[in-house]
């Protein structure tokens, strides 16, 4: 493997994990609001990002196809990510209907070291879609790199130590507007229905995984695939 190879590879996993991880969703809006409030950032942005690491090594060490096989785990992680998400869109319902003093970043009690990250492990691993995107999809692209993917796994999961750090101390330029109690109110409002949203797809989308997205046999003989945004991903 030539050190070209090796680059091509990890620019690869680079591209795709930016892909998969730069949009809005519950965990971001976190680490975004954590980010605005300045606390405990530096934690909240490891553990996303080393819990992106971790489910990116298992699904390039081949255990997409395990997992795959276990149709009790599906509806377990959705509606109990489910039920999670309305909790904490509840919370921030609440929070933007307090009063303003509640809502300047520099006041009002938040949540301490433990919850705090408590809670970002909820976001990260209570959430059915990162097991399809992170450990099923780039796992099994990761099978056309044979020989390339420690380089494909890096590149990967330096997009997610780019992406969590960039949001989480990036949110400090956003300052100025969130010193206004009102722009607070806003966010927490769009937290909130951010939230519920993904609850609801999560539940409206059950049965989607189980009435043959999972397939034995459905792509070739002793084969396993799933269907990921549409897409049919082999996982062997």
């Amino acid at each position: 493997m030539t050190s070209g190879e090796s680059f091509s590879a990890y620019g690869a996993g680079l591209m795709l994990g930016l892909g998969l991880i730069v949009a809005i969703g519950a965990q971001n809006a976190f680490v975004l609001r954590q980010g605005l409030r300045r606390e405990y950032v530096l934690p909240v942005c490891l553990v996303c990002a080393l819990s992106d690491a971790a489910l990116i090594s298992v699904g390039v060490a081949g255990f997409g196809a395990l997992i795959a096989r276990l149709p009790w785990l599906e509806p377990v992680m959705r509606f109990g990510g489910a039920a999670f998400l309305l909790f904490y869109a509840a919370r921030s319902l609440r929070s933007a209907l307090q009063n303003s003093n509640s809502l300047n970043p520099a006041e009002g009690a938040g949540l301490g070291l433990g919850a705090t990250l408590l809670t970002c492990l909820a976001f990260t691993w209570l959430n059915p879609h990162v097991y399809l995107d992170t450990v099923l999809l780039l796992g099994s692209i990761s099978t056309q790199y044979e020989g390339r993917k420690i380089p494909f796994a890096l590149g990967a999961m330096s997009a997610s130590f780019l992406f969590f750090f960039a949001l989480g101390y990036g949110a400090r330029l956003l300052r100025p507007l969130f010193a206004k109690p009102a722009a607070w109110r806003v966010l927490d409002a769009l937290i909130a229905a951010t939230m519920t949203l993904i609850a609801l797809d999560l539940v409206a989308g059950y049965g989607t995984l189980s009435e043959g997205s999972w397939a034995e046999g459905s792509w070739g003989e002793g084969s396993l695939g799933v269907k990921v945004g549409g897409v049919r991903v082999l996982l062997g």
